[in-house]
């Protein structure tokens, strides 16, 4: 008779070890699940964010290192922010900003200067701000933008241009900033308390048509976004391009 030998499992290396992430963002959703997962793969994390106390309640759950209470498009605060940080950081992930969605005869351009700033002049701010010595030479900058976005429809004149110049901004920024690495994660729908602030009480309804219609059968949640998050921080032959989570939405 003979004896099976049992494999021990394989010993999963923290990847982030000894480094830092930086999540405008990240007091929730998108920005928190991702600040877990950093963590739990080693590095340190600093959260920013506009509200303090749920700013202070996040940063409590995740041990984080330090935060920062700011609007990410208040340029001169941000600035200052990083000038502050004790030595360049190693990833910068923005979850900050939203959607945009108003009919052209409803646009509130108030509201639409501050999705641009949000989608376009904080990301060149930030790959300033990197090239300058915040971010270490093959380091990262991580921005977020859409699929959705990239079908013409009624409400999407400010935020379906903004989706679609994304990935064009964020390839000249990778070549400028080169060896700092520049990508963007372009999400569908997403489990997060922002989804469900713009859904309110349709909220249930979306997601079950999601898990109805969805090739992968589930709706997509924030763990899953910090997962190629993460992947794309530690992967060093990733730059200059644009990767979707979406569960299959855009096919549909």
């Amino acid at each position: 008779m003979s004896t099976a030998v049992s494999t021990p499992p394989t010993q999963h290396e923290p990847a982030l070890t000894g480094q830092t992430v930086v999540l405008l963002g990240g007091s929730a959703g998108i920005g928190l699940g991702t600040a877990r997962l950093a963590r739990a793969e080693g590095a340190d994390v600093v959260l920013v964010g506009r509200n303090a106390e749920r700013l202070e309640r996040a940063a409590r759950e995740v041990d984080a290192r330090s935060t920062g209470a700011l609007d990410a498009t208040d340029f001169a605060a941000l600035g200052r922010f990083f000038e502050e940080l004790p030595g360049p950081v190693d990833h910068v992930l923005v979850t900050a900003g939203g959607p945009h969605y108003q009919p052209l005869a409803e646009i509130d351009f108030e509201d639409a200067r501050r999705t641009a700033e949000e989608h376009l002049w904080l990301p060149i701010e930030l790959a300033r701000i990197a090239a300058g010595g915040k971010v270490r030479p093959g380091g990262s900058l991580l921005f977020m933008s859409g699929t959705g976005g990239r079908r013409p429809a009624i409400g999407l004149a400010v935020g379906g241009t903004l989706t679609a110049g994304a990935p064009t901004l964020v390839a000249n920024l990778a070549l400028e900033i080169a060896p700092i690495r520049v990508n963007l994660i372009a999400a569908g729908f997403v489990d997060t308390p922002l989804s469900a602030s713009l859904l309110g009480d349709r909220l249930e309804a979306r997601r079950a048509e999601l898990r109805e219609t969805l090739p992968i059968g589930r709706v997509v949640g924030p763990e899953d976004v910090a997962a190629l998050a993460i992947h794309l921080m530690t992967n060093t032959a990733l730059t200059g391009a644009t990767y979707d989570i979406d569960g299959g939405q855009q096919l549909l």
